[in-house]
C-alpha cells in the first residue's frame, strides 16, 4: 500500500492521528508533498515510515530544504508518479509537469483541499492537509496495485472514505 500525505505544517512532530497512525507504519511507501515546516516534523515521519518519498514545500525552513528536493519522479508497479509541493498554472501547471516527466499520476500539495481529477492522460491527486486543513476536510489518500492500475481512496484520518479512484 502506498500512502500519500501533505501539509503536516508542524513545529514539534508527525501530527498523526487515528487510522493514520497505522496506515503510515504498515505502508511500503508513505509519500509527502511537502510543508512538513520543521526537521521535527521530517525527523517524526520518517521514523514512522523509513520508506518516505516527500519534497519540500513553500513554508519548509532550510533544515528540510537542504534535505529533501522541490520535486521527483517514481514508479509504482507500472505507473509513474510525479511528486511536487505545487506548480504555477494550477491544474494546466500540474498536469504539464506530469507530461515532460511521463507520469500518470501527480501529487502534489499546497491547497489544504483533498480532491482527485483527470487532465485526460495524467491524474492530479492533492491528498489535502491531514494535520492542518485551514477550513478544509482534513485527508490522505491510499493507493494500491492491481494488475496493471492503481486503484485509490482519498480518507479523513479517521479512515472515513471520501472517494475513490483508478490510475491507469
Amino acid at each position: 500500500m502506498l500512502v500519500v500525505c501533505s501539509d503536516t505544517h508542524s513545529r514539534t512532530g508527525h501530527e498523526l492521528t487515528d487510522h493514520m497512525t497505522e496506515a503510515v507504519q504498515s505502508a511500503d511507501l508513505v509519500v509527502h508533498a511537502g510543508d512538513f515546516t520543521s526537521a521535527a516534523a521530517l525527523n517524526a515521519v520518517q521514523a514512522e515510515s523509513d520508506r518516505l518519498f516527500a519534497v519540500h514545500g513553500n513554508a519548509d525552513g532550510a533544515a528540510v530544504r537542504d534535505r529533501l528536493p522541490p520535486a521527483r519522479t517514481f514508479d509504482v508497479g507500472d505507473r509513474t508518479v510525479a511528486l511536487t509541493h505545487r506548480r504555477d498554472g494550477g491544474a494546466t501547471g500540474l498536469a504539464m509537469f506530469g507530461r515532460s516527466r511521463d507520469a500518470d499520476l501527480v501529487v502534489s500539495g499546497h491547497t489544504h483541499r483533498p480532491s482527485v481529477s483527470d487532465a485526460d492522460d495524467v491524474t492530479l491527486l492533492n491528498p489535502g492537509s491531514y494535520a492542518d486543513p485551514r477550513g478544509n476536510r482534513p485527508g490522505y489518500a491510499e493507493l494500491e496495485q492491481a494488475d496493471d492500475e492503481l486503484h485509490g481512496r482519498l480518507l479523513e484520518p479517521d479512515g472515513t472514505v471520501v472517494e475513490t479512484f483508478v490510475v491507469g
